[in-house]
């Protein structure tokens, strides 16, 4: 199968809120969402987002000084734990630091992850992946790969 791209351009930031609720009504328990982009691009705009649709009624911030926040939602009338990992400030993942991780990518839970590169390898496919790119000062080109693309499109 070949992997499902969708792509949007001109987007401000209620777009990409309302992007993410999209993408978080076709998520489910176990699913892996990998956030990229540069630093202030939307990536926390799209966890909080896709997070409130999840249910989450705390406010969600970043947790790059924590390395990942957990909160209580929804996933078709289903409690599950809703993670928000930023592994920004690892410069890579030791296997104690992938024993941590593990706890966070549990089958009852949706988590986002941003900057995920030091833990690529320890993520089990399929999972998405979010990109988004600066356009203009006020706009982002947002790509979606991966699983939830393929469920948006019917194909997953």
């Amino acid at each position: 199968m070949t992997e499902r791209v969708l792509e949007w351009e001109g987007v401000d930031e209620d777009t990409i809120e309302s992007l993410a609720a999209r993408v978080a009504s076709v998520l489910a328990p176990g699913d892996v969402v990998v956030l990229r982009g540069e630093v202030g691009v939307g990536k926390t705009t799209f966890a909080r987002a896709a997070a409130r649709s999840l249910g989450v009624r705390e406010r969600v911030t970043s947790p790059t000084y924590q390395f990942a926040r957990a909160y209580e939602g929804l996933v078709n009338g289903r409690s599950v734990a809703v993670n928000h990992l930023d592994l920004y400030r690892l410069e890579g993942l030791e296997a104690e630091d992938a024993l941590d991780l593990d706890e966070y990518l549990d089958a009852d839970a949706v988590t986002f992850v941003e900057w995920a590169e030091p833990a690529l390898g320890l993520l089990e496919e399929p999972f998405s992946v979010v990109e988004v790119a600066h356009q203009t000062p006020l706009t982002r080109r947002v790509r979606l790969m991966g699983l939830a693309a393929a469920r948006l499109t019917g194909e997953g």
